[in-house]
């Protein structure tokens, strides 16, 4: 089974699945992202994936921010192959949905700025509009962090 198409499995017990987009440009970045849906690239939501003892952690921020904070350790990202391994989803792709038990999931309060935004839904041509409360909902177990700093206005 596809990656979007486990996304789009899971989703559905939320009732989501028939909001995944699949579009017909890529939106394996934040700048093709944002072109693609016609939004600002703030609201695309990315997911970095970093190795966490020997798992990994995923962190969901706004497309206009850098993680700025320390975790107690030193935060490597997963390289393309380690991603697709322990994430199940290529990089372009990563999301925080239909991921293998054990990833854990921290969103950052940097998306509360929007009404909605963009997560990835498992390609790199796919994203769901969701409202930060259901980002949360559809992602049980996940936190809420603040690691990043806004870009000035």
């Amino acid at each position: 089974m596809s990656s979007i198409a486990k996304v789009k499995e899971y989703l559905a017990r939320f009732g989501a699945a028939g909001r995944v987009m699949e579009l017909d440009h890529s939106s394996a970045t934040v700048e093709l992202a944002a072109q693609a849906l016609g939004v600002e690239g703030a609201r695309i939501a990315k997911s970095l994936s970093f190795h966490m003892g020997e798992g990994c952690m995923i962190i969901v921020m706004a497309g206009d921010v850098k993680v700025e904070a320390t975790f107690g350790f030193k935060a490597k990202m997963l390289t393309a192959d380690e991603a697709l391994a322990m994430t199940g989803h290529a990089v372009g792709g990563v999301c925080p949905f239909a991921l293998p038990e054990g990833v854990k999931v921290y969103l950052d309060e940097s998306l509360k700025r929007f009404k909605t935004v963009f997560p990835a839904c498992g390609s790199g041509n796919s994203a769901i509009e969701l409202t930060c409360d259901e980002l949360a909902a559809f992602t049980p177990g996940s936190e809420w962090i603040s690691v990043t700093k806004l870009p000035h206005a």
